[in-house]
């Protein structure tokens, strides 16, 4: 989703929402509704939440050490230096991550697999831009392509071969908003609406006293970002909200689509007839 289209629904969101200032949820006249928004790691963030006090400052801190971890386009990360297979230990973030990605790599039969970066990069979606595509610069990527080549040993992240790279943003995006969550709930939130590009988890209801309102977009093939409209409104009370789709982020060339999702397992961008995929 662009920035845009985050707009047009953050907008409706708002609306649906009322604001900070007229909360109807509060135990105490201390109580009220705070709103933080602003970019990080490349796309944007929009948290509501219902507290005692502003908690911008925990809250932008905590993004920022996420950044410093899994963020591959930040080159001081530690993300960034594991792929340029410079001496780091990782951190709580980068491990929790890597065990996650771990589990759902074996759980799918490596449909998932945060070693692809190397492919990524090659079809221009990554964080690096390499030479022009051809089958034989393919076949030589996947060589090195698997998660079983990558572990995390005595705090590092060892390698099969050194030429192995990650990209953990298709899952790290979503694990972002489960450690904002996790802030909002030690400082005692109870309420509260945290949305990260798109990945979306709420709590408890809105100052207005209902469910958040999450707006999923209508799927449209539209690099442009013109086209937009909202699909459905979901109710999300105590609910978490995925979308990703491949009718924003993708190119024509010579009369062929390639899309963001890469299929480790062949090299090439997977081609299916699905826009878009909400999980709830």
């Amino acid at each position: 989703m662009n920035l845009r289209n985050w707009f047009l629904i953050s907008c409706f969101l708002f609306i649906a929402c009322g604001s900070k200032n007229n909360s109807t949820k509060a135990e105490s006249k201390d109580v009220k509704y705070y709103e933080c928004i602003g970019e990080i790691f490349h796309t944007y963030y929009r948290i509501k939440y219902e507290a005692n006090r502003s908690l911008e400052k925990e809250i932008r801190a905590e993004l920022d050490k996420f950044d410093n971890s899994l963020n591959p386009f930040n080159k001081s990360s530690i993300i960034a230096k594991v792929n340029r297979n410079e001496p780091v230990k990782v951190d709580s973030f980068f491990t929790e991550v890597f065990n996650k990605s771990m589990e759902v790599s074996a759980k799918s039969d490596g449909m998932f697999d945060i070693t692809v970066a190397p492919l990524v990069n090659l079809w221009g979606f990554g964080f690096e831009h390499r030479d022009k595509v051809t089958t034989q610069v393919v076949d030589s990527i996947k060589q090195f392509v698997g998660y079983q080549k990558i572990k995390i040993e005595g705090g590092r992240v060892v390698k099969t071969d050194p030429r192995v790279m990650l990209n953990m943003s298709a899952i790290a995006k979503g694990y972002s908003v489960d450690i904002i969550c996790r802030l909002l709930e030690r400082h005692g939130s109870k309420n509260y609406m945290c949305e990260i590009g798109g990945e979306i988890s709420a709590k408890g209801v809105s100052d207005k006293g209902k469910c958040w309102l999450v707006g999923i977009e209508k799927p449209i093939d539209d690099s442009t970002g013109v086209k937009s409209d909202i699909q459905v409104i979901i109710r999300a009370c105590d609910k978490a909200v995925a979308t990703s789709g491949d009718y924003r982020n993708f190119y024509i060339k010579d009369g062929k689509k390639y899309a963001h999702t890469i299929n480790p397992k062949t090299g090439y961008p997977s081609e299916q007839n699905i826009l878009s995929a909400t999980v709830i």
